[in-house]
């Protein structure tokens, strides 16, 4: 059933325990509610015609199923759907979603032989973990869209680490989303699987001007291959595709990627080039760019173009999608002709993004299905009981540095050696029996960053040295006027070489745990180059976030410096997602530095820091 009427859980309290009290009446009665406080639902479906809703819009048939938590953007969608020609199967608008919610529709539609794209317009995740798996899961099937609101950042967070200042609405949804999700849905509506090799016929070039530049912007390889984060210059015509659009188009034009057809250029230019480039077996997708100069048809180029593309098909080019940008025309939402409508943008950028997140997609679900290891040397059950009791005992804080290195022991990271001590003459004996020189460092669950008073010191050479650096961290703690604050320091030998990197957990209140890797040190919140991923981490996840990163080159080895050992930091990263999930009392891991030290020799955590709280 459909219940539209609002006053429910959107009214306060009282509403919130007439909404409750409706759906245990309806589940009574065997039956599931879609709502309340929604626009309703709607099926296109030729043999059906329902409109269960008050959208005074109907859309036309078609093979997109959408999801909106929100009725103005559902008619906003559904009025859409009409002007750029996109087809629906089903419409639902859920409202409160007191009963049915979007993991449910998503799980339908993915058995749906009527759907083939699925949009979402979320506002809220009620299950948002289940939502990234089940997403996950549909996205290799079907295309799955999502378009989320309020990805602003909630504050710096109450939580003091480097991962958890990273962390905000936006890189939660991104984490849990990836990138090939969040794409417009116009070319997805069309079901077609673009290729990382465009072809662009355009004229003029000189208004649009760096096509090759801008399509970088926008993120997509103009040859479909990208080396430390930079697309290879465009791809040219083979010789005999060269040879073949040289004697069909105009002598003026530029045979490159893209195609100059030049000002001059009439609509038989763009059905020649649009036909050759999509026959030719050359390229996978097609941009056509018109700019209307002077006595220029626009009407007639289109219609060139949608019979260009009519020929291609004909001749076999079935899968081959083609995008159209008709510049400075932002009314222009398609051509049409033929049987087909081809997507029209106002601006080139535009149509080379969606090409670029639609190939993403492709590359994406040819993937082998991910794998999350299983370690034997990881203890959760012990790493588990430490945080529960300190969680009981004291409630929500830092765990003591004793406590963190108990807790990273069991699940099997690799640690810089230290010892803790209380007193100057506890450091001078661990001192030598570490060697010298050695690092002393603040140990106190008060204060989260240490070298905000000056708790770090570094390279001690002899005992006396390590005298000063105890009494003047006591000093420095003692000015602060915390009384307890200081539980001790703890003494590391100094560690040479390698690359520093971050890597850290933070909760997020809607998606759980949100696993960090970046490039180390006290400047990270500055760089900002971090990349977040949701809890549990596939392999895959791992490997991808190490590559994701804008340092990674430093960690490929850059002028002199030795690369790092990349597969030591992606177990890293496994070992830490699978703690974070397997112990709920853990809010926030900083692991910062880690060492990263050449291809075979491991990482070292040298500072680590655990915030716990009690479970609910």
């Amino acid at each position: 059933m459909t219940v539209i009427s609002a006053g429910f859980a959107d009214a306060g309290p009282a509403g919130a325990a007439g909404q409750r009290a409706l759906v245990e009446k309806v589940r009574a009665h065997g039956m599931r509610m879609v709502g309340p406080n929604c626009l309703g639902v709607l099926n296109a479906d030729l043999a059906v015609r329902l409109n269960a809703s008050f959208s005074p819009v109907f859309p036309p048939p078609g093979r997109i199923a959408m999801s909106s938590q929100s009725g103005a953007v559902g008619l906003a969608a559904l009025s859409a759907a009409r002007r750029y020609g996109l087809g629906f199967s089903t419409f639902v608008s859920v409202g409160n979603k007191a009963d049915v919610s979007g993991n449910d529709l998503l799980q339908y539609w993915e058995e749906d032989p009527a759907t083939d794209v699925i949009l979402l317009y979320l506002e809220s995740f009620g299950n948002p973990r289940r939502f990234a798996r089940v997403a996950r899961r549909v996205g290799r099937r079907k295309p799955v869209v999502v378009l989320h609101s309020g990805l602003t950042r909630t504050g710096a967070r109450a939580a003091g680490s480097h991962t958890a200042a990273l962390a905000t609405n936006a890189t939660a949804v991104e984490a849990a989303v990836p990138p090939d999700r969040r794409d417009p849905g116009r070319l997805a509506g069309r079901n077609v699987r673009p290729g990382p090799r465009p072809g662009v016929p355009t004229a003029p070039a000189r208004p649009p001007g760096g096509h090759r530049h801008q399509r970088r912007r926008a993120g997509h390889p103009v040859r479909g291959r990208v080396r430390g984060g930079r697309p290879d210059r465009a791809r040219r015509p083979a010789p005999d595709l060269h040879a073949k659009l040289l004697a069909q188009l105009p002598g003026a034009a530029s045979i490159n990627n893209p195609i100059d057809l030049m000002a001059g250029a009439g609509a038989d230019a763009y059905r020649t080039a649009v036909e050759t480039l999509l026959t030719s077996g050359e390229v996978e997708a097609v941009i056509a760019i018109f700019t209307p100069v002077g006595l220029a048809d626009a009407g007639a180029v289109a219609r060139a173009v949608t019979d260009g593309v009519a020929a291609a098909r004909a001749a076999g080019a079935k899968n081959r999608p083609v995008l159209a940008c008709v510049l400075g025309e932002d009314g222009r939402s398609h051509l049409e002709g033929a049987g087909e409508r081809v997507p029209c943008y106002p601006f080139p950028e535009i149509p080379a993004r969606v090409l670029g997140k639609a190939a993403e997609y492709c590359a994406w679900r040819t993937r082998p299905p991910e794998r999350f290891p299983e370690f034997e040397n990881l203890d959760a059950a012990r790493a588990k009981q430490v945080c529960r009791r300190v969680a009981a005992e004291r409630g929500e804080g830092w765990l003591s540095a004793e406590e963190v290195q108990t807790v990273l022991d069991a699940i099997g990271l690799p640690l810089v050696p230290f010892e803790f001590a209380r007193t100057a003459d506890e450091a001078v004996a661990a001192a030598a029996r570490l060697r010298f020189p050695v690092a002393v460092k603040l140990a106190s669950r008060h204060f989260v960053h240490k070298t905000e008073v000056a708790g770090v010191q570094l390279g001690l050479t002899n005992a006396d040295a390590v005298r000063r650096a105890v009494d003047e961290i006591r000093h420095r703690v003692e000015r602060e006027n915390r009384p307890g604050a200081l539980d001790g320091v703890t003494v590391h030998p100094m560690v040479s070489g390698g690359v520093e990197v971050l890597i850290g957990v933070t909760q997020d209140p809607l998606f759980g745990p949100l696993v960090a890797v970046g490039l180390g040190g006290i400047h990270v919140e500055v760089t900002g180059d971090v990349c977040f991923r949701v809890a549990p981490l596939s392999t895959r996840d791992a490997a991808e976030m190490v590559r994701g990163i804008r340092g990674y080159r430093l960690l490929e080895g850059y002028r002199g410096h030795a690369p790092a050992d990349v597969e030591a930091i992606e177990e890293v990263l496994l070992r830490v997602s699978r703690l974070a999930e397997e112990v709920p009392e853990i809010r926030e891991i900083d692991l910062n530095p880690v060492f990263a030290f050449p291809p075979g020799q491991g990482c070292r955590v040298a500072d680590a820091r655990i915030r716990v709280r009690p479970v609910k």
